[in-house]
């Protein structure tokens, strides 16, 4: 008979004692396990090009326009229908990206090393908000800013990065929590304390002042330049967790648009799926409305899935204006998630909880067992490819996905 308890403690062990590191930085595909030269990696579970919601379509455009494999919206969406484009979750190759979470061959990603134990993981670097690829935007701006990311930004970051030696995320993350941030729909905090630590090494490796200071100001203008750090350290996190025998903490939550998918560390790598919802409690941008939100999308819910996000919205009381909450309905909000979780994480804390580690670890039969569903924190896109983010909001995960999941722990352990 298996032990679910112990299993349970061993995969929650492995967590929290991640010791995840930016080492460096490289091109997807040179890096990135099993990348090819016709392949786009996006966020969530599988989905084939004709259920690509709108805000990923567009985010394929985009890339296949960057990679020079297209010059029109038109070519680009022929190709990408043609069968000749290779189409795979970043989940299937140790990486995440947010929203429509695409990742082309030649695109910059960070490497966050776990090196606890031995595993690594990655994600391409963050443009901005607004109209921007990840939120579907294929426009020449975007483009424009996509080549100069990868032409000036990528050697300039992963020059000051190597000359450190390395950075540590955990105590980057450790520190950010203390100063208001969740980690996932606010990254203040921790891209000040990015900012500092890269600063001094830029001046040190790069020769050419104006693009250091072209650098800094672009990243001094994205407050959300660390959320992509804080999703490949959580991945590189929850990794080592995933394929304990009997163990039913959920190992990875992640949505493409058009579905919402979890896998669960004693069930391999099988995705347990159901549609993803519009966000209803949310907070839209001048002129757009609930009708033009596309649904639920991105891996950054793997920010949850380690116990920070809207499991660490205690920390982060600024987050609650998206909905015309207060401090205390963030608080309550984080205290609901020490009901479905297996512990605390102590090395990530909430402040207003006298220091309290984040509840980490989703277990699948607490979530049905009480009925409590996993709470998320988001950007939304437009429905329609093209446009970009047009709000943000909060979202509960489909309690079917956790219930598809216990139907398949009876089964497997009887």
């Amino acid at each position: 008979m298996v032990d679910i308890a112990k299993a349970n403690i061993e995969a929650l062990r492995r967590l929290v004692s991640a010791t995840p590191e930016l080492v460096g930085m490289g091109k997807a595909i040179d890096i990135v396990p099993g990348m090819k030269t016709n392949m786009i990696l996006h966020s969530g579970p599988p989905v084939t090009w004709d259920r690509m919601c709108g805000p990923m379509k567009g985010g394929v455009i985009a890339a296949l326009i960057y990679e020079g494999m297209a010059h029109t919206k038109e070519e680009a969406e022929a190709l990408a229908a043609s069968g000749q484009i290779e189409f795979s979750p970043c989940h299937h190759h140790q990486a995440v990206g947010p929203m429509a979470g695409i990742v082309s061959p030649s695109m910059p990603v960070y490497i966050i090393e776990n090196a606890a134990f031995g595993n690594k993981s990655y994600a391409t670097m963050n443009e901005g908000l607004g109209k921007v690829l990840r939120m579907g935007a294929y426009s020449p701006d975007v483009i424009e800013r996509l080549k100069w990311m990868e032409e000036v930004l990528y050697p300039t970051l992963d020059r000051a990065i190597r000359f450190l030696g390395g950075m540590d995320m955990k105590s980057i993350i450790a520190q950010a929590l203390h100063m208001g941030d969740e980690l996932h729909n606010r990254n203040r905090g921790a891209t000040s304390l990015f900012y500092r630590a890269i600063a001094p090494a830029m001046v040190r490796t790069t020769s050419d002042p104006l693009v250091i200071e072209k650098v800094l100001r672009f990243i001094d203008g994205n407050d959300h330049t660390f959320l992509n750090l804080s999703m490949a350290t959580a991945k590189a996190s929850l990794d080592p967790a995933r394929d304990i025998e009997g163990s039913t903490m959920v190992v990875c939550m992640a949505r493409n648009g058009t579905d919402f998918g979890i896998q669960v560390s004693g069930l391999g790598d099988e995705w347990f799926t159901a549609p993803a919802e519009v966000p209803p409690n949310a907070l839209y941008f001048a002129g757009f409305t609930k009708e033009d939100a596309n649904p639920d999308i991105g891996d950054s819910s793997i920010m949850e899935t380690a116990g920070l996000g809207g499991f660490a919205i205690g920390a982060a009381p600024a987050i609650v204006q998206f909905t015309g909450g207060t401090p205390r309905d963030a608080l309550n909000k984080t205290l609901s998630m020490y009901e479905i979780t297996i512990g605390e994480n102590t090395a990530y804390q909430v402040p207003y909880l006298n220091f309290r580690g984040t509840p980490t670890g989703i277990d699948v039969r607490l979530v049905v067992e009480k009925g409590l569903l996993p709470f998320i924190d988001t950007g939304i896109a437009h429905k329609n490819p093209g446009v970009g983010q047009v709000g943000a909001g909060l979202v509960d995960a489909p309690m079917a996905v956790f219930k598809k999941a216990i139907i398949a722990l009876s089964k497997k352990y009887a």
